[in-house]
């Protein structure tokens, strides 16, 4: 029986026998470019064994010329199309959603309205898009530091989340998380992390309760599945191999995405680890490691498709790969030297949003007027974000302390009940505690 993950780059276990010759378009490994990232000559001799060599893929065999392939031989009369009208609206919106909150972003940052450290998304909204909108409101999204854009595909509204970066009560934290750290518990985001891998041990735990909800306490109806985001650099960390071996140990319903954009700051993703191939490392802990182009919204999404169901019906965990790229610097600091501008220029011309923009056209799915519209929908909701937080009021002073002490008895609330923080004589440093 084939499924979605048949049609990309998949291992489900380490490869022991030669590839056939007769058929290498099954092969998991099969590329016919290399890998695009920076740093070419870095690259390990062990990889280059025997005149075959392994190489990470440009042109990934794609989920999406697969189902084509499948519907053209089952029905020639019907078009091959991967989605419906709909369903390209949904996912064109939310990716103009992110890549256009992005870039206010900038200029609000630039402006002096946002401050500290702020790490933006464009470029890769076909990843965020493509598996987060593929979620129940009760499933559980895990984030890292470039979390604004896996909020707002999970539902936070977008001028909540304007409103934390601008450090308002309005925000989705009450201004005490900033860009960091989004978190609604109402859509189920459950934070992103300023340190990387941080967040992978609290999606697995977040997976872990789901399954103790259905197994133990007999909650049937708890299908609950969570997505842990992460970058490359975070893929040699420990916290992400302890956290593989657990959730395939107890077959969590957990996907590990994995948004290999090829730099972690300013370091080539080539340099840094001993096997480019991230996705390979699933199948030594017992799951099915997938790569996909992440620059691709329809790929992704069909890779998403199955992963989640492979959750939901109590299979297990999977780890993807989407080979991506950012368009900006690391963050808003960063000058963005260290790339070479030729690949810069390469990925540029393999804007997520432009590409599903012409296949929509192309197989007339929808006109460009409708598009049009999206687009000024999109940056009207925008700009009410960014007048909304600025109206907003700051954090009074008393609120410093809140959410950071919970023991009735300790530091943070006194015994009536309210916070300590809310005497005038403790912000004043005169308070007795």
């Amino acid at each position: 029986m084939s499924s979605a993950f048949s049609a990309i780059n998949t291992v489900q276990r380490p490869p022991h026998a030669s590839v056939s010759q007769e058929n290498p378009s099954v092969s998991p490994l099969r590329s016919s470019l290399p890998f695009l990232g920076s740093n070419h000559k870095l690259r390990p001799n062990s990889l280059h064994k025997n005149g075959a060599s392994i190489r990470r893929q440009s042109s990934i065999v794609a989920v999406s010329d697969v189902v084509k392939e499948k519907k053209t031989k089952s029905s020639s009369s019907l078009p091959n199309l991967l989605i419906t009208k709909q369903e390209g609206l949904v996912l064109y919106e939310d990716m103009i959603l992110g890549r256009a909150f992005e870039d206010m972003c900038a200029q609000m940052y630039y402006r002096g309205k946002m401050f500290g450290f702020v790490h933006l998304y464009n470029g890769q909204e076909a990843v965020s898009t493509g598996f987060i909108k593929q979620l129940k409101k009760e499933d559980c999204v895990v984030s890292t530091y470039r979390d604004h854009v896996h909020a707002l595909s999970k539902g936070v509204p977008a001028r909540a989340v304007m409103s934390e970066l601008f450090g308002k009560t309005t925000g989705c934290c009450r201004g005490q998380g900033g860009s960091m750290h989004m978190f609604s518990g109402e859509h189920n985001v459950l934070g992103g992390f300023a340190f990387i891998g941080e967040g992978i041990p609290v999606a697995t735990g977040a997976a872990f309760t789901s399954k103790y909800k259905r197994e133990v306490l007999k909650e049937a109806d708890c299908d609950h599945v969570t997505m842990a985001f992460f970058g490359d650099g975070t893929a040699n960390n420990g916290q992400f191999f302890e956290c593989l071996n657990m959730a395939a140990l107890w077959k969590l319903p957990i996907i590990f995405v994995v948004e290999n954009n090829m730099w972690a700051i300013g370091m080539s993703h080539l340099r840094a680890t001993s096997d480019p191939q991230i996705y390979k490392k699933g199948p030594a802990f017992g799951m099915p490691g997938v790569h996909v182009d992440g620059m691709d919204v329809l790929k992704v999404r069909e890779v998403a498709q199955e992963a989640v169901a492979r959750a939901r019906r109590g299979d297990g965990p999977t780890l993807v790969e989407c080979e991506t790229y950012r368009f900006r610097g690391h963050s808003l600091a960063d000058p963005d030297e260290l790339r070479d501008p030729a690949e810069k220029a390469h990925y540029a011309t393999r804007d997520p949003i432009t590409a599903l923009k012409k296949y929509m056209i192309e197989n007339n799915l929808v006109e460009e007027a409708e598009l049009k519209a999206i687009e000024k929908k999109i940056d009207e909701v925008v700009e009410e974000a960014v007048e909304f937080a600025e109206a907003s009021p700051v954090p009074v002073r008393s609120q410093l302390l809140e959410n950071v002490f919970a023991d009735p008895k300790g530091f943070g609330i006194a015994p009536d009940g309210r916070y300590r923080c809310e005497d005038p004589k403790f912000t004043e440093g005169t308070a007795h505690v």
